[in-house]
């Protein structure tokens, strides 16, 4: 049965999708079978890795185009299998701007907090890893993705202003686990846009480290322009730039994450 890793922080700009969409090919590309899930109403995620080529539509197609999204799974129109497409050397479930509603949409759902959760039921063995982005709040999405989840990660970005709400989120992870997910685990802090040129960087890390200890990945994801720059492309940053820091950057977290994995279940 596969992992379920929500990557969240209510803060944005913090790196959450480069990090789903960058984990997602390079767990792939090590051999796992990746489902992500694009739980954000700003649909970053899907934008980047969308499933359609766009330069082979024409204006008139793309009004009419309205390719099946998480939104349906969530209000019960469709299965989460209808809605999975394949991209890059992973598969995608894309975001709708419909999502921007859903806490009043969905406020009257019976189990509202378990929509996600039982969606995904029927696509666990398939995968060997479901990776959620979720929007920069703890709404009722990022309530369902940490219902759905058995893994946490948090993304911190080295500047002082990014800790603020990371106690709240911490609480709201703590809540979760006692009311709805027993099981649902930290699975480490994630320092992000580190520059090392920088004091305030490296105080931040070490505040960082200083707080949540063992929990802070070792790896470090450095400040570099080509991560900015691979969305644009259409690519992740193993594609648009296989020799760069913020590539060398990634692939170490998925290797930190699979190494972790495979210790805890020698142990």
């Amino acid at each position: 049965m596969a992992e379920v890793i929500v990557v969240i922080n209510q803060k944005g700009g913090v790196g959450k999708t480069t990090t789903v969409a960058n984990l997602s090919f390079g767990l792939a590309n090590l051999g796992k079978r990746v489902l992500a899930i694009d739980l954000d109403p700003q649909s970053n995620l899907t934008a980047h890795l969308g499933c359609f080529n766009y330069e082979d539509i024409s204006l008139e197609d793309l009004d009419s185009l309205s390719p099946p999204t998480i939104y349906e799974v969530l209000k019960g129109q469709k299965t989460l299998e209808e809605v999975i497409c394949k991209v890059k050397n992973f598969d995608l479930v894309r975001s709708s701007l419909l999502l921007a509603a859903a806490d009043l949409e969905f406020s009257g759902f019976v189990g509202r907090e378990l929509l996600l959760s039982r969606s995904l039921q029927n696509v666990k063995d398939s995968y060997d890893i479901v990776i959620i982005d979720c929007p920069p709040n703890l709404g009722l999405l990022s309530l369902n993705a940490l219902v759905a989840s058995t893994d946490v990660i948090i993304p911190v970005q080295s500047e002082f202003l990014s800790l603020f709400g990371v106690r709240q989120l911490l609480d709201t992870i703590e809540q979760v686990r006692k009311i709805y997910n027993p099981n649902l685990k930290l699975r480490g802090v994630l320092v992000t846009m580190f520059d090392k040129r920088k004091k305030l960087s490296k105080a931040v890390l070490e505040t960082i480290q200083n707080y949540f200890g063992e929990l802070v990945f070792s790896t470090i994801i450095h400040e570099n322009v080509t991560l900015a720059e691979a969305p644009s492309k259409g690519s992740c940053i193993f594609e648009y730039a296989p020799k760069s820091q913020g590539a060398e950057d990634y692939l170490q977290l998925c290797m930190e994450l699979i190494n972790a994995k495979e210790n805890l279940l020698s142990a």
